[in-house]
């Protein structure tokens, strides 16, 4: 795994199949459901194998804005930290405040469960319709803020294209 780290060397960027990487958890960009669906929702879904499907089915769904945790199952990552993205409505319907909580209480649940590694997709950016420039600012000044409290998590923005991988760089040095 080639990490690009940037600015600091506890958050970095990389392009990446996020359900083969060896870190403590990885953040699933889930539906309201937790049973699975679409873009990396559902790659997580069958790379964990149906028990993950079982566990999330047993939570019985999730707030948008908020995050649960399950086993990673057939994973390379002990954890998968589920948290649901808003749907991207024109940036008038608490857009960004959403995003924001789903990246802190992710990192926070995180904590709480001693975890020293995490990955993170670029939540809502894909069939949510997120803008990705604006995701990315977002994701980062989350990160960064989390960061400096807890230097010792490593923090990871795995993207999906070399295009979402630019946009993070950019993201970095705006911030």
């Amino acid at each position: 795994m080639d990490r690009h780290p940037r600015d600091s060397d506890r958050i970095s960027v990389l392009v990446a199949d996020i359900t083969t990487l060896k870190v403590d958890a990885i953040v699933n960009a889930a539906n309201n459901s937790l049973v699975g669906g679409g873009g990396v929702d559902g790659a997580i879904h069958n790379a964990a194998g149906p028990q993950l499907w079982e566990e999330c089915r047993r939570i019985g769904g999730c707030p948008t804005g908020e995050a649960c945790i399950t086993r990673g199952y057939r994973l390379a990552a002990r954890w998968i930290i589920h948290t649901v993205g808003p749907i991207w409505q024109g940036g008038d319907d608490g857009e960004d405040d959403l995003l924001a909580c789903c990246y802190r209480n992710s990192l926070n649940l995180g904590r709480q469960y001693g975890i020293k590694s995490i990955a993170f997709p670029a939540i809502s950016a894909g069939v949510y319709g997120f803008p990705m420039e604006r995701a990315c600012r977002i994701a980062l000044r989350e990160m960064k803020a989390f960061q400096k409290n807890n230097s010792e998590i490593e923090i990871i923005a795995v993207c999906f294209s070399n295009g979402a991988y630019q946009c993070y760089q950019d993201a970095m040095r705006e911030l």
